[in-house]
C-alpha cells in the first residue's frame, strides 16, 4: 500500500496543476461568502430605516437587491469553476497514475490487475480530482460562519456567547464523521476493485466461461465482495445519516438560543428590530459550519481514493541514459552474468551469451525455462537484477528511451493494437519503434509479415478500423510482425511470435527476416522444430540456465534436447512433426541402403586400381542424427525441415555468432511459468 505521503503528494500537485481554476474558485467563494455576510447588515438596516421613517432605505435596499443577485451569480460561478477544476485534476491525475504504470518494468506493474487498474484509473482518479475544489469551497465553509460569529459578537455579545457555548459539541461531530467515513470509504473502495478485477477477468475468459457452462459460477465469484461493498456502503450512509441528524438537532438549538438571547436584548432596549432579524440571520449562517461536513467528506473520500491512485503514480520508473549506439555497429548483443529473481523464485541464473550481429537465434527450452524472460531482458524491457545486457558494446540502461526504442523491436504471441490510439490498421502499424516510412513502408512491412493480403481484403484495406477488423490468431500476429518490421533497428525479438501461423507462411516470414534490406540480429523465442533447424545457433535453456549453445544438427543428437520439442508439441504442430519424423527415417533407411549397395559394389571390383572396399565400421556403423537428417540424393525421400543444410539460413553474416553458455551445470532449481 502507498503511505498517506504519496496521496498528499498527489493531490498537492494536482492542486498546482489546476492553480489558476482554483484560485479563481477560490475567489468565487469567498466574494459569494462576503455577500452572504453583508446581506443580513444591510437587510437589518434596510428595516431600521423603514420603521422610522428615514431618508435612504430606498438605497439600502436596492445595495441589498445588488448582493444578493452577485451571491447568486457567484455561487453559480462557483459550481461551474468546481466543474472545471474535478475535470483538470482528474486528468492529470489519471495521467500520472498511467505515466507510472507504462514507465515501470512490467514485473513491477504485474501485480495490478486490469480490473484492478480500471478501477483505480477510472473511479478512484475521479474522487481524488475532487480535491482541489473540495479544499477551495471549505475555505468559504469556514469563513461564513466565523464572519458570522464575529458579526453576533457585534449586535450583541451574549448572542456570540449563547452560540459559541454550543460549538465543542459541533466540533467533536465533525471529528467522529471525518474519522469515521474515511475508514469505511477505504473499505468500500478496495471492494469495488476486488469487483472490477474479477469482472475483467470473467469478460476475458467469456468463451470458457460459455463452453464450461460456469456462468452461475462466475457471477457467484465476480460478486463475491457485494457483501462487503454493502456493509461499508451502508456504514458510509450511516455515519453521514446520524451526523445531518445530530446536526439537524444541534443547529436549530442553537440557532434558537442565540434567536431568543437577542429578542430579550431587544425588549431591553439594546437591540433594534433590525438587529433581531441580522441576528437571526447571522446565527443561521453561524450554524451553518455543519455545512462544512460536505467538502470535509470530499476531502475525506480523494485522499482515500489517492492512496490507490498514487500506488500507480509512485511505481518506480526505468531510468535511462542518454548515450547512442555506435553508427554502423552490426548489432551484437552480450550478456554477462545475468541473474534475475521474480518473488524469490530465480527465472534467469548466471546467463552469459554472446551473439554476433547478423545472426539468427533461437532460444528452446521447457515451458519455465526463462526463455520469455531472456527476450525481456535482452531487449530491456525489464532490467537484470545482476549482470549486464550490452548492445554494441553500450549498456543498455546507458541509452536514452529513443535510442533504445529505435534500435529494438518486439513481436509477440499475443500483440495488442489500441483502438483509440491507432483507429486504424495501417496507424497501428505505422506506430512501430522505428521510423514509419509513409503507407508504402506500410504495405511493405505488411507483405514481408504476409499480412498484405488479408489486409486488402477487408472493407477499408488498410483504413480499416481496429476495432471492426475481425482477425484470427494468426492474423494477428502476422500484424505485429508486420509492426516489428516496421522498425529500422538493429535488434529484432520475436518472444514465440510465430505460434500460430502455419509452417508454409511461417517460412515466408523467415525468408524476409533473412533478406539484406531486413539485416539485424534476431533473437527468436521457438518452440517448434523447425525454428531451431533454420536458426544459424539454438540456446538451450533449463531452470533459467544456459544449459547447451550450439547448431540444431549437434543438439539433435541429444535424446534430451529432442525431447524438449517433444514436450513441447501442441496440437498443431503434432501432425507436421510426425510427418518429418516419418521423412527422417525414410531418409536413413535410404541411406542405409545406398551404404550397403556401395559396399557391395566396392567389394567387387577390389583391385589394385580398385577404390577403397568399405570396412567394417563403415558397413556397421548405425544411422547417426546427423545422418538421419541428411537429405539423401534422388527422389527417394522427402527432404525434413531438421536437415543439416536447412540449419543456416543465408543471414549475410559473415562468421556464425560465438555463444558462451554460462559453463556451469542445469539448475537443480526449477522453472516457473514466470519464467516464460
Amino acid at each position: 500500500m502507498a503511505s498517506p505521503t504519496g496521496s498528499d503528494r498527489l493531490l498537492r500537485g494536482a492542486v498546482r496543476h489546476t492553480a489558476g481554476t482554483t484560485a479563481a474558485l477560490l475567489l468565487c467563494s469567498v466574494a459569494g461568502a462576503a455577500c452572504s455576510l453583508a446581506v443580513p447588515a444591510l437587510a437589518g438596516e434596510t428595516l431600521d430605516l423603514l420603521l422610522r421613517h428615514r431618508p435612504g432605505a430606498e438605497t439600502w435596499l436596492l445595495w441589498t437587491g445588488v448582493l444578493l443577485a452577485a451571491e447568486v451569480l457567484l455561487e453559480t460561478g462557483s459550481v461551474l469553476l468546481t466543474q472545471i477544476a474535478n475535470s483538470r485534476a482528474t486528468a492529470w491525475i489519471r495521467l500520472r497514475a498511467l505515466g507510472g504504470l507504462l514507465g515501470t518494468a512490467p514485473h513491477r506493474a504485474a501485480p495490478h490487475t486490469g480490473g484492478d487498474v480500471a478501477a483505480r484509473l477510472c473511479v478512484n482518479a475521479t474522487d481524488s480530482g475532487t480535491a482541489p475544489a473540495a479544499l477551495a469551497t471549505s475555505v468559504s465553509a469556514v469563513l461564513v460562519p466565523i464572519g458570522a460569529l464575529v458579526a453576533l459578537a457585534l449586535i450583541h455579545l451574549w448572542t456570540a456567547a449563547v452560540f459559541v457555548a454550543g460549538l465543542p459539541l459541533l466540533l467533536l461531530l465533525l471529528r467522529a464523521f471525518a474519522t469515521q467515513s474515511s475508514d469505511s470509504v477505504g473499505h468500500y473502495q478496495r471492494a469495488q476493485g476486488a469487483v472490477a478485477t474479477r469482472l475483467a477477468e470473467a469478460l476475458g475468459g467469456a468463451r470458457t466461461i460459455a463452453a464450461a457452462d460456469t456462468a452461475r459460477h462466475e457471477e457467484e465469484r465476480v460478486l463475491a465482495p457485494l457483501p462487503e461493498m454493502t456493509k461499508h456502503g451502508t456504514r458510509m450512509w450511516l455515519v453521514h445519516g446520524r451526523a445531518v441528524a445530530r446536526s439537524g438537532v444541534l443547529l436549530p438549538l442553537l440557532t434558537t438560543a442565540v434567536v431568543a438571547v437577542a429578542g430579550i436584548a431587544l425588549a431591553a432596549g439594546e437591540v433594534s428590530v433590525g438587529g433581531l432579524l441580522a441576528a437571526s440571520r447571522y446565527a443561521a449562517l453561524a450554524a451553518g459550519i455543519g455545512g462544512i461536513a460536505a467538502p470535509l467528506g470530499t476531502l475525506v473520500r480523494a485522499r482515500s481514493a489517492g492512496r490507490r491512485t498514487a500506488e500507480l503514480a509512485d511505481l518506480a520508473p526505468m531510468p535511462h541514459g542518454s548515450a547512442v549506439l555506435p553508427a554502423d555497429a552490426p548489432g551484437e548483443l552480450r550478456l554477462r552474468g545475468v541473474r534475475v529473481t521474480r518473488g524469490g523464485v530465480p527465472l534467469l541464473t548466471d546467463v552469459t551469451l554472446s551473439i554476433a550481429g547478423g545472426s539468427t537465434v533461437a532460444v528452446v527450452g521447457r515451458s519455465g525455462a526463462g526463455k520469455s524472460t531472456l527476450a525481456a531482458v535482452a531487449g530491456r524491457l525489464t532490467d537484470p537484477d545482476a549482470g549486464s545486457v550490452l548492445l554494441d558494446g553500450v549498456d543498455l540502461r546507458e541509452l536514452s528511451r529513443a535510442e533504445l526504442r529505435g534500435a529494438t523491436a518486439y513481436a509477440f504471441a499475443r500483440p495488442f493494437f489500441d483502438g483509440g490510439a491507432t483507429p486504424t490498421i495501417g496507424a497501428a502499424l505505422a506506430a512501430g519503434t522505428g521510423p514509419a516510412g509513409g503507407p508504402a513502408g506500410v504495405r511493405d512491412a505488411a507483405a514481408a509479415a504476409c499480412a498484405d493480403t488479408f489486409v486488402r481484403l477487408l472493407p477499408l484495406g488498410y483504413d480499416t478500423p481496429v476495432d471492426d477488423a475481425p482477425l484470427s490468431g494468426g492474423e494477428a500476429q502476422r500484424l505485429g510482425l508486420a509492426r516489428a518490421f516496421m522498425g529500422r533497428g538493429r535488434l529484432m525479438i520475436l518472444d514465440d511470435a510465430t505460434s500460430s501461423l502455419d509452417t508454409a507462411t511461417e517460412r515466408q516470414v523467415e525468408a524476409a527476416l533473412a533478406t539484406p534490406s531486413r539485416a539485424c540480429t534476431r533473437l527468436i523465442v521457438a518452440h517448434r522444430v523447425s525454428t531451431a533447424a533454420r536458426a544459424d545457433q539454438v540456446v538451450w535453456m533449463e531452470g533459467g540456465r544456459v544449459r547447451r549453445c550450439g547448431p540444431h544438427s549437434l543438439l539433435w543428437e541429444e535424446p534430451e534436447y529432442r525431447a524438449v520439442f517433444t514436450a513441447e508439441a501442441g496440437p498443431a504442430d503434432a501432425p507436421r512433426r510426425s510427418t518429418e519424423a516419418d521423412a527422417t527415417r525414410r531418409s536413413a533407411e535410404a541411406d542405409a541402403t545406398r551404404r550397403s549397395a556401395e559396399a557391395d559394389a566396392t567389394r567387387r571390383s577390389a583391385g589394385a586400381h580398385a577404390t577403397r572396399p568399405a570396412t567394417a565400421a563403415d558397413t556397421s556403423r548405425p544411422s547417426t542424427a546427423a545422418d538421419a537428417t541428411r537429405p539423401p540424393t534422388g527422389a527417394s525421400a522427402t527432404r525434413p525441415s531438421t536437415g543439416a543444410d536447412a540449419t543456416r539460413p543465408a543471414t549475410g553474416a559473415d562468421a556464425p555468432p560465438e555463444i558462451v553458455g554460462s559453463g556451469a551445470p542445469a539448475s537443480a532449481v526449477p522453472g516457473t511459468g514466470a519464467g516464460e
